[in-house]
């Protein structure tokens, strides 16, 4: 892969995206240079992370050198971002800067880091066990090499698709805001279960199992959602009168919205 590559913040996600590629020997622990916010989370990271990766304070003088690596994985809350300044004396011009900040365009991250060829990606939380959903935007002139290495970043851990840059925040409000709304979802159902005398506990697993069932139908037997929903929904029975009373609170409606206002919050950072 590279030499060297930064990691500017080091959260969940980050973890995610580096250890594999650490765990696989595919980069180095001595190439990773990392900048995390305060000395708590340099020595918390020192202590817990399993490889000896170069941890640096933001504000200290010698975190400077993360600027002289090919690659920076910029990793920190929309928020946080004015707090990154580009250091002046950079060495290596037109070294790839690939941004995972929520909402933050590809014409922003130029304008911040002039001396970068910049690329967004979206990812989601299940990248942390292997099972993320990434999308990826190209800047202007990235090389082919450069977008094979972005890409070799997420391929351990997630499927990967490459975007017009128009779509990313659309993207963001499915996979990245969406396992909230599942999460939800199974909440809601598991307490339809406990209200019915089921255990809470085994009403959640009851629910997420059945979630897990259906979705493998649907993919192995490459049925549609109505066609699944058709199988399921008798005359006068059950489950079209569950649905019923889905459809007069608006569920469906209820949720289209909810990914639209999330796409256009993630526009608003823009």
């Amino acid at each position: 892969m590279t030499n060297k590559i930064a990691i500017i913040g080091f959260g969940n996600i980050a973890n995610a995206i580096i250890t594999p590629l650490l765990d696989k020997k595919l980069i180095q622990p001595e190439d990773v240079y990392c900048l995390v916010k305060s000395e708590k989370s340099l020595e918390k990271l020192k202590k817990d992370y399993k490889h000896n990766i170069n941890v640096y304070e933001s504000s200290s003088q010698e975190s400077k050198i993360i600027w002289d690596c090919q690659v920076k994985l910029l990793s920190v809350k929309p928020q946080q971002l004015k707090d990154i300044i580009e250091a002046n004396n950079i060495k290596i011009r037109d070294s790839l800067l690939v941004s995972i900040v929520a909402g933050v365009s590809i014409n922003r991250l130029t304008q911040k880091f002039p001396n970068h060829k910049c690329v967004r990606v979206v990812t989601n939380i299940p990248i942390t066990i292997g099972k993320g959903l990434t999308g990826i935007s190209w800047g202007e002139k990235i090389s082919k090499d450069q977008k094979q290495f972005t890409k070799t970043l997420f391929e351990n851990t997630s499927k990967v698709y490459e975007f017009n840059e128009d779509y990313l925040d659309i993207f963001l409000a499915l996979t990245s805001s969406g396992p909230a709304i599942i999460a939800l979802i199974i909440e809601a159902l598991s307490d339809g279960g406990l209200s019915g005398g089921l255990p809470k506990i085994l009403s959640e697993e009851l629910v997420m199992e059945m979630i897990l069932g259906t979705i493998s139908l649907i993919k192995e037997k490459k049925l549609t959602t109505s066609e699944l929903k058709n199988l399921v929904t008798s005359p006068g029975g059950t489950t079209i009168s569950a649905l019923r009373v889905l459809e007069k609170k608006s569920l469906r409606s209820s949720l289209i919205e909810s990914i639209v206002s999330a796409s256009n919050r993630s526009k608003e950072f823009n």
